[in-house]
């Protein structure tokens, strides 16, 4: 068995016999790709962000030091490719990892890219900088880096505390890019400045995002297009219709509910779609310092009141994945077997037995027949959240829990379940790469920004440091597993379901790849090209 480092160490050599001319060698130069997006981001910076609505309209816009391959459906460490950086190398022990920088790239505003980008991008992050982000989600990301230093303009170092061979994943994010030292924060969020294939022109909050062609881009003959425009559709049967009509050259990504693809199906037979899983996971969040849901036992009542296949069956016609924290095999790779799955309270097949257990815990909690516990239930209002949701009012009943729908807007979501302002919500969690470090220690981690039920376990913690040192990937797994177990069995933030979803193009749309197991990281868009 290969260590990661050694998986690391092969990605790093071959991906440097790459050459970044060929892969889309038929590609023709020309047209504007339109695109409907599902709802407006509150703002225009991928670092202040905690959802891909953010990143598939403005990941064009920069690049990263390293990327996953945008023609490879599955992310591993394999597929991890240069961009900024040309190459990479761990030293010192597997707790330095030094990057050569690509040289001539400039910002869309003609200045140059150097290391001191790099350096003043991941300060930000780590909290380092007198500048801060007004949100930084991702923060617990680099925990374990003690500084980055520069060697001169074009080499730089991130210097960590201990072996962290995953660091190397989530830099291949598509929400980690690099941002320009000389742009502040504040800029960024309206006005975002990159090196990427294409460059910002204009935002207009609830209506459009417009993208054009970078001319200097540093990678000759790319992109292909002339540019990218988003327009802002909320509704999505309205957004089909249109689609279906010729307004938009290709749907949101990962958006189309089976239902809706049906429909697309049928009424334009020469679309190209696909479903993939896409690494986000629908789950029930609570504000568990405070009352009611500081109560254990009632905090376990909903997990196992869940009917999990009742929520596939209603909304994906059965096409969806029940899961832990990590993705469901296939497409997952650190998935939890199936029989250790169903060994968790709540995950057994029998529903029925599973709610009179939790009866019993509303009961003894001080609930019944007799006395309701009434919550609101936050959601943020767009279908995938809105209609589970629904879902999840309606099998509450079934324990006692009568919920009313609060419904709020993208741009308020996430600031407002960050400062925990919410009893009880139905979120959905985006994993922006398929590795442990990033899910465990952005969502469960004690103070991380994006945990928030408030779940801290510093046991839990210590088992989240052990399966990030270990390098042989068979032994990571099976601490893997027992992790995600303890997660579920703690209530940490229960998962119902992991969704397929589908996305949908003309046939003249060429080179899309949509990726299995993120929907995060495949946007950059440089190699896509339209044949009309």
């Amino acid at each position: 068995m290969r260590s990661v480092w050694a998986l690391a160490a092969v990605a790093a050599l071959s991906v440097l016999t790459v050459s970044t001319t060929t892969l889309a060698d038929e590609g023709k130069q020309g047209g504007i790709l339109r695109i409907y997006h599902r709802d407006s981001p509150g703002n225009a910076s991928i670092h202040e962000g905690a959802t891909y609505s953010l990143n598939v309209p403005f990941m064009p816009v920069f690049n990263n030091l390293v990327i996953y391959k945008q023609d490879v459906a599955q992310n591993s460490m394999d597929t991890i490719v240069p961009e900024l950086a040309e190459s990479w190398a761990w030293v010192n022990d597997n707790k330095t990892l030094t990057f050569k920088l690509r040289q001539g790239v400039k910002w869309h505003d003609g200045k140059p890219f150097t290391s001191a980008d790099v350096k003043c991008t991941f300060d930000m992050l780590m909290g380092k900088s007198q500048q801060k982000f007004r949100q930084n989600p991702r923060k617990a990301w680099y925990n374990e880096v003690n500084d980055v230093t520069t060697n001169g303009d074009f080499e730089v170092s991130f210097n960590l505390k201990r072996p962290q061979p995953s660091l190397l994943a989530l830099l291949a994010s598509g929400y980690t890019p690099v941002y320009p030292c000389h742009v502040s924060p504040a800029e960024m969020r309206t006005h975002p400045i990159g090196t990427g294939p294409f460059k910002f022109v204009e935002f207009k909050a609830n209506e459009s995002i417009k993208l054009t062609r970078n001319p200097d881009y540093w990678r000759k003959g790319r992109p292909y297009l002339d540019g990218i425009e988003f327009t802002i559709i909320p509704n999505r049967s309205t957004a089909i219709l249109a689609f279906v009509a010729g307004k938009f050259d290709m749907t949101f990504p990962t958006e189309v509910s089976i239902p809706l693809l049906k429909d697309v199906k049928s009424q334009d037979p020469t679309a190209v779609c696909v479903v993939e899983p896409n690494n986000v996971s629908t789950n029930i969040i609570v504000n568990s310092t405070a009352a009611p849901f500081d109560n254990a036992d009632i905090r376990r009542a909903m997990a196992l009141a869940l009917d999990r296949k009742a929520f596939i069956n209603i909304m994906f016609e059965g096409q969806g994945d029940i899961g832990g924290t990590m993705e469901p095999a296939p497409a997952g790779l650190w998935a939890m077997p199936k029989e250790m799955l169903e060994s968790i309270p709540g995950y057994g097949p029998d529903v029925k037995a599973n709610r009179e257990e939790a009866k019993k815990l509303m009961q003894k909690a001080g609930y019944g027949p007799d006395k309701h516990l009434a919550v609101k239930v936050s959601t943020r209002n767009i279908p995938v959240y809105r209609d589970p949701a629904v879902i999840l009012i309606d099998q509450l009943k079934s324990i006692y829990i009568d919920g009313e729908l609060d419904v709020v807007e993208t741009a308020n979501w996430f600031p407002k379940i960050a400062r925990k302002d919410y009893m009880l919500g139905l979120n959905l969690t985006g994993n922006a790469v398929d590795d442990p470090d990033q899910s465990f220690y952005e969502n469960y981690s004690c103070g991380s920004e994006r945990n928030y039920t408030n779940y801290c376990n510093k046991e839990i913690e210590k088992l989240f440091d052990a399966q990030s040192q270990e390098t042989d990937v068979n032994k990571r797994k099976k601490l893997v597993w027992e992790i995600d177990k303890k997660l579920q069995e703690d209530v940490a933030r229960p998962i119902i379901f992991h969704a397929r979803t589908g996305t949908c193009w003309k046939p003249y749309v060429k080179g899309v790849t949509v990726m299995s197991n993120s929907s995060y990281n495949g946007y950059r868009y440089e190699d896509v090209w339209m044949d009309k």
